[in-house]
């Protein structure tokens, strides 16, 4: 399961409102190779499933991650910061043994 803390609904809301989505797009997320840790994060709207994609319902909203991502993001919680130390959405991973810096990747 890929879980969707309240800040992140609430800016998934906003995004989905103020871009004219409509209600068949949903999250995107994904882990690819990348950054100073190895892995990166990944996040889009989109309104097309695939076929090994991997599809979770949390707090209202609909999550979508293809299979070998979800390795790396199994109980993760998105969740979306306003505050002093950087804007943007960022992920809570239980599976990451280290992290850079900045946030933006990881390793597991």
């Amino acid at each position: 399961m890929v879980y969707v803390g309240d800040s992140a609904k609430t800016r998934i809301a906003e995004i989905i409102k103020n871009d004219d989505l409509t209600e068949d797009h949903f999250v995107r997320v994904s882990v690819t190779s990348g950054g100073c840790s190895g892995l990166t994060y990944n996040l889009d709207f989109d309104n097309e499933l695939k076929k090994d994609d991997q599809v979770f319902e949390d707090n209202g909203v609909k999550v979508v991650c293809d299979l070998k991502s979800f390795l790396y993001l199994c109980n993760t919680t998105l969740e979306f910061s306003s505050g002093l130390n950087g804007k943007g959405f960022h992920f809570n991973n239980p599976n990451a043994a280290r992290t850079c810096a900045c946030g933006e990747s990881f390793s597991v």
